[in-house]
């Protein structure tokens, strides 16, 4: 058995879109007085809407970006990539 690893690629319009999302939901977060950086990281663990605030859209803007575009933004954003 071969042993595969898959290759994602976000082209940079994606990034900015990915950006721009995370951008909304952080000041949305932060405007309802949570913290942001741990609702974000809890919505990305478990997938859960809930720990999106449904202020200023920021559930419905979060949920339209898939998982793994969001994980690969990140990891190439603090890569510097």
């Amino acid at each position: 058995m071969l042993d595969k690893t898959m290759i994602f690629s976000l082209g940079g319009d994606r990034d900015d879109e990915i950006k721009n999302a995370l951008t909304t939901v952080y000041d949305a977060l932060r405007q309802k007085g949570y913290n942001p950086i741990n609702q974000i990281v809890g919505y990305i663990l478990s997938e859960d809407p809930t720990y999106i605030t449904t202020y200023n859209n920021a559930r419905n803007i979060i949920s339209k970006i898939d998982r793994d575009d969001l994980l690969e933004a990140l990891v190439k954003s603090y890569l510097n990539i």
